[in-house]
């Protein structure tokens, strides 16, 4: 191969992966979820109870998935700080910190502005929460149901505003 046609294949190579990166950025930009979120309590349900005194969730890219971050004030008033960083491909995530109701998340996106979150402790499946985001971006809506880590039966709805 003549230096000319290498230059032509190394620059179509080249155009090719930034374009292709680039569909990649693009697409975690536009995720819907991304973002500071802040727990509005006036609007958010909690049965059981009692409900956390603050909470503030940070939604950002990693990879093909995403990293959160919780962090916020039990009802007891003792700080809440834990998280994960994954993927979407059906397999476990590590949870750092401590998350009473789940040591493993599973993440499945339902569709561009809804994400199912599914909880385990130990082997045994405990919680699972639908995450959307409203249509104006403003509201994400985490709904809640399953067995916490105390056992009791949840069934809570969290409505957080982007910051």
């Amino acid at each position: 191969m003549n230096v000319r046609m290498r230059r032509l294949v190394h620059g179509l190579a080249a155009a090719m992966l930034l374009v292709a990166g680039s569909g990649v950025a693009t697409a975690q930009a536009t995720d819907p979820q991304y973002g500071v979120w802040k727990l509005n309590l006036a609007k958010s349900k909690y049965s059981p109870g009692p409900a956390p005194k603050e909470g503030t969730v940070t939604i950002e890219a990693a990879g093909p998935g995403r990293k959160v971050s919780v962090e916020g004030v039990a009802a007891d008033g003792t700080p809440v700080k834990w998280g994960y960083s994954g993927n979407f491909d059906g397999k476990e995530i590590r949870v750092t910190g401590t998350n009473p109701d789940g040591d493993v998340v599973i993440l499945k996106r339902v569709s561009t502005n809804a994400v199912r979150s599914t909880y385990k402790l130990g082997t045994k499946r405990t919680t699972v929460n639908g995450i959307s985001v409203s249509a104006d971006g403003k509201t994400l809506t985490v709904a809640t149901s399953g067995v916490n880590g105390k056992g009791q039966t949840v069934k809570n709805t969290q409505v957080f505003d982007k910051q």
